[in-house]
């Protein structure tokens, strides 16, 4: 397999381990995620969510990807314009190929893929012409007079850092995952047009550019912030890490450095993908007040603007446009109850809450980001796509009732590309290790294998999880191994017993996320099973409405049904009459007043109207 050329320096993320009170502390040590060439996904319905996508994928012409930057090159094509969002008449064109760059560099790393890999060469030989067509390192699918707009008007353009952002992105990616240098000149070409433009804006200029506190701000950058430390964090450029400093708008940094919850009315996508970039200048530079600005960020949002399966977006409190009344913003601090529309938990925005927990945990090591990772994964990212046909939504609703409206092929909105690139990591996040290999962590209960390739181990993880709760984990080794194994015991576990070579033992649970440690000389054939056993669970919606959704174990509940479900139940009642039909597939009921309701989990819903958030009465 072709593997990260990265240094380690690049792949490492320093965390702080913190286990619960009783498991031993350890020290702070680099703790890093696995190569996601190392972690093979195994046959099961998340291999099979992956391989639609991977259809998808293989389903687009490239010729059709370079139509339009043919075109603001100045070269001839003959290929059939893409629709949607990457028409040749809408600004955001351009930015779905960076997510496909993206997603194939993240295919060839994995699966070596020769077919894939040589769409790879020709994406970016072509963008390299294209590129010096334009001359000045310029390259996208517009033309360089959106820049003039933006600079001049301050507005009345379509996001045009966004779309270099994930231009930039994916050539990294084609540069660190799948090996071609040629990306990483690219972009270095890129960074040289961005750095040239901003030379000659004033403050001003930049603070009028990067205000996007306005509804549906049509300057957002995306992240380009993050791509750009990224950038320097391998070229060591003091010129690119000055650059990245450019778009980090202090109006949004310094108050949620302090703590101050001022995501009222932000265009939620606009302003998370920035907070990533405040991570990674942290990381680079040690500056505690970009490190304050992202944990108070993530605390700020889950306490008070997040849903039951952490997504998060939906109507503006106070709406000046079409899109704002119903979708895409945060509203009043813990006032969701009249946020229900049917289109909240924008995908976007799921897939980098997913992403900014990731760099949380392996900043702190605290096990409640990795509970939310697993939360997320199975009740808000895998929800999102269709079990039948590989189709995603721009929008997850929650309401009583609705439908997922999944987006066509041809639609190429921005969910569209986050998804198809998010659904070829769908073994991201599982397994951890530090710096010396002597632990390892579990994070994320998925059929799969792990080719710990610096101890020569191999772990064989086998179950159904999340409807089959027990999970089996093989070593194989041809010599005895010493390290710690760290197995994440979610917040919903109400009991927890684990079991090692037939030897079995409880696991204390608290309420709270936590790990449990086994150190020990590991041969090959050990075995550990791990079962966890959650019960019902109700979680009110915030606002002080009765207004409840329900979850089993780590599964969010929706009622089957088009009906609007309003319960004549106390929250005792409630719970009582709950019942497990069938386990292994995930179906439940509840009987009131005399009427039996189906419940099935949110990621099994597919064309059928649900209900998550119901009224209880």
């Amino acid at each position: 397999m072709i593997r990260r050329i990265m240094s380690m320096d690049i792949r490492k993320i320093f965390i702080y381990i913190c286990l619960s009170c009783s498991t031993p502390v350890v020290e702070a040590q680099p703790l890093q995620e696995f190569p996601l060439d190392q972690v093979e996904l195994k046959a099961s319905w998340v291999k099979e969510r992956e391989r639609m996508n991977i259809d998808f994928i293989r389903s687009i012409d490239a010729d059709r990807l370079l139509h339009t930057f043919r075109l603001t090159a100045g070269i001839p094509s003959q290929a059939e314009p893409l629709g949607g969002w990457e028409a040749p008449h809408i600004g955001l064109r351009g930015h779905f190929t960076g997510h496909y760059l993206s997603a194939l560099s993240t295919l060839v790393n994995k699966y070596g893929d020769d077919i894939l890999n040589q769409r790879l060469k020709y994406l970016i030989e072509e963008l390299e012409r294209c590129q010096q067509a334009n001359g000045k390192g310029y390259l996208s699918a517009f033309p360089e007079t959106e820049f003039d707009v933006l600079e001049t008007r301050f507005g009345g353009v379509w996001a045009p850092y966004y779309t270099l952002h994930k231009l930039m992105q994916g050539l990294l990616d084609v540069y660190t995952l799948a090996g071609h240098s040629k990306a990483y000149d690219m972009a270095l070409q890129m960074a040289d047009y961005i750095n040239n433009r901003m030379s000659y804006l004033t403050k001003e200029d930049l603070y009028r550019i990067f205000d996007t506190r306005a509804a549906n701000p049509t300057n957002e950058a995306g992240g380009i912030n993050e791509v750009l430390y990224k950038l320097y964090s391998i070229s060591r450029d003091p010129k690119h890490l000055r650059l990245a400093h450019l778009f980090d708008p202090d109006w949004l940094v310094t108050p949620l450095s302090q703590g101050t919850d001022i995501l009222s009315g932000l265009h939620s996508n606009t302003h998370i993908a920035l907070i990533q970039g405040f991570f990674w200048r942290y990381k680079l530079t040690n500056e505690q007040k970009y490190w304050n600005a992202t944990q108070n960020f993530w605390d700020i949002l889950h306490k008070d603007h997040a849903y039951a399966n952490g997504t998060s977006s939906g109507p503006h409190p106070h709406p000046t446009t079409p899109t704002s009344k119903t979708a895409e913003h945060w509203g009043d601090a813990g006032k969701l109850c009249n946020t229900l529309s049917a289109e909240i938990g924008e995908s976007c925005v799921t897939h980098n809450t997913q992403k900014l927990s990731a760099y949380l945990f392996s900043h702190t090591g605290n096990p409640r980001y990795a509970d939310k990772m697993m939360d997320m994964y199975w009740n808000a990212i895998l929800p999102i796509q269709s079990a039948s046909t590989g189709k995603v939504t721009y929008h997850l609703p929650l309401g009583s009732p609705r439908t997922k409206k999944y987006l066509q092929p041809g639609d190429f909105f921005c969910c569209s590309g986050s998804s198809t690139e998010a659904f070829t990591r769908l073994n991201a996040n599982i397994y951890w290790h530090n710096d010396s290999n002597d632990a390892l962590w579990i994070n994320q209960y998925v059929p799969s294998t792990l080719h710990w390739e610096q101890k020569g181990v191999v772990i064989e993880q086998d179950g159904d999880f999340p409807k089959s709760s027990s999970m089996t984990f093989t070593v194989k080794t041809a010599q005895k191994q010493h390290f710690s194994l760290n197995l994440l015991i979610p917040s919903w576990a109400e009991k927890a017993s684990i079991s090692i070579n037939g030897k079995k033992s409880s696991i204390k649970t608290t309420g709270q996320p936590r790990y449990h440690t086994i150190n020990r000389q590991w041969k090959n054939g050990d075995k550990v099973q791990l079962h966890l056993q959650g019960g019902f669970r109700i979680h009110h919606l915030q606002g002080n409405c009765q207004t409840i959704a329900i979850s089993h174990g780590p599964m969010l509940l929706a009622f089957i049904g088009n009906e609007e479900i309003k319960l004549q139940l106390t929250e005792s009642q409630l719970l009582s009459n709950l019942h497990t039909a069938d386990a292994t597939k995930g179906i439940f009921t509840l009987n009131s007043n005399g009427k039996q309701y189906t419940l099935r989990p949110l990621f099994d819903v597919d064309g059928e109207s649900y209900s998550v958030y119901v009224q209880l009465r």
